[in-house]
């Protein structure tokens, strides 16, 4: 019984959820690298306005896309996050293709010069509880 808890307990942190996810049962913040896309066919598909789970994306919508790996770690579609550096909410209304592992995508409209000068970051992410 205590192997397994202690095989649980590296395996929470080996992911990157803080210790106050375990204390609290509420704040998960996770390390992962952040890069920015766009709304435009040489980005996305033939529809770049509809995401994964078909919502449809509009310039200005604070809206990140997100590894599949995460999704098992509660960043599901409408998960609401915090992202270091960047103000306000952030909501996963879109899933990255399956070759991408802790990495989110921060959607920036048709802004395509802001989605290079993000480039490639790594960030905090803070879920929040709904």
């Amino acid at each position: 019984m205590k192997r397994t808890i202690f095989v649980f307990l590296l395996t929470v942190m080996a992911f990157g959820w803080g210790a106050d996810a375990l204390a609290h049962g509420q704040v998960k913040k996770l390390k992962v690298t952040a890069t920015a896309y766009n709304s435009v066919r040489a980005q996305t598909n033939a529809n770049p306005t509809q995401a994964a789970w078909g919502d449809k994306l509009k310039p200005g919508m604070k809206v990140i896309a997100v590894s599949r790996d995460l999704l098992g770690m509660g960043l599901t579609r409408g998960a609401k996050v915090k992202i270091s550096g960047l103000p306000g909410e952030y909501v996963v209304l879109d899933k990255m293709h399956k070759r991408w592992s802790r990495k989110i995508d921060i959607y920036m409209g048709k802004d395509i010069q802001a989605a290079r000068n993000w480039g490639r970051r790594s960030v905090t992410i803070t879920l929040l509880d709904s």
